[in-house]
């Protein structure tokens, strides 16, 4: 059963907007619609700081309500959540949280900018075993951060960590010259704009990132996932999301479901886009 979801919460005067291509509900004690595909609409909205009362609309009209609480999140996915929308988890948290859940040791994963290397340090301790297998591909644009990133696994990392990460002074659309025919890539992690407390000016371009999706799409084995942070409070930032909401829009719900995070009082917050390709 494929189901569109729209979620709209307002808590702790927050309010935040998820949309989900997925097959399961937001609260698991709402009453069951009816299995064949369609398209619902789940609002939930609470005037209490633990709690939240959310109601689901069929197409055909049925409904059904509940209400869910803090004492009741069952997981830490759904209370990394929750934090999230009460604004105790930045949106990076929730990306890590997220591909802890895909990412396994030994797996071979792609970091498209890796920045000041905060996310490569996070993908390689969640790939890295015993055996030597995992691997980390980073890559960005800029010299300077990868120094960064260098200099960053050098503090956190052991040399036999280091041994699994590979990284490359290129465009994120150039991924696929830097992972191997052979190599199947679990994960593709994205976290666009500028480089923190470098050069604003120098950001990613809707245009090559729309290639590297493309790349990334190509190289991602089946139950992997990609990535994306985006930020929309520099100028060209507006423009890129839409570029990669458009393209993720377009994904056949056969293969993928995608989902996406965004704070919808807070105009300039990252949003968080996910691709899960089955």
């Amino acid at each position: 059963m494929n189901l569109f979801y729209s979620y709209s919460s307002l808590l702790g005067r927050r309010m935040v907007k998820c949309e989900w291509n997925l097959k399961h509900y937001i609260c698991p004690s709402l009453s069951p619609l009816k299995t064949n595909s369609r398209n619902i609409t789940i609002s939930a909205i609470s005037s209490e700081p633990n709690g939240a009362s959310i109601s689901v609309t069929g197409a055909d009209g049925s409904s059904s309500s509940s209400v869910c609480r803090d004492s009741s999140i069952s997981g830490s996915m759904e209370q990394v959540m929750v934090e999230y929308v009460f604004g105790r988890k930045k949106a990076t948290e929730v990306a890590h949280y997220v591909w802890k859940q895909v990412v396994q040791k030994g797996d071979a994963v792609v970091d498209a900018t890796c920045g000041n290397g905060y996310d490569t340090l996070a993908l390689l301790r969640m790939v890295a075993d015993n055996a030597g297998r995992g691997r980390v591909y980073g890559m960005d644009v800029q010299k300077i951060a990868l120094e960064s990133t260098s200099s960053l696994l050098d503090q956190f990392a052991s040399p036999d960590e280091k041994e699994l990460v590979e990284l490359f002074v290129m465009c994120h659309s150039q991924m696929e010259d830097i992972v191997p025919n052979d190599v199947a890539v679990r994960l593709v992690a994205f976290n666009l704009g500028y480089l923190p407390g470098g050069d604003k000016k120098l950001i990613t371009r809707s245009e090559t990132t729309v290639l590297a999706l493309e790349a990334a799409k190509r190289i991602l084995a089946p139950g992997g996932l990609i990535s994306i942070i985006t930020y929309v409070g520099h100028p060209g930032g507006r423009e890129e999301f839409e570029k990669i909401e458009y393209f993720a829009s377009g994904l056949p719900v056969e293969s993928w479901k995608c989902c996406k995070l965004q704070l919808l009082n807070r105009p300039l917050a990252p949003i968080l886009i996910f691709l899960f390709k089955r």
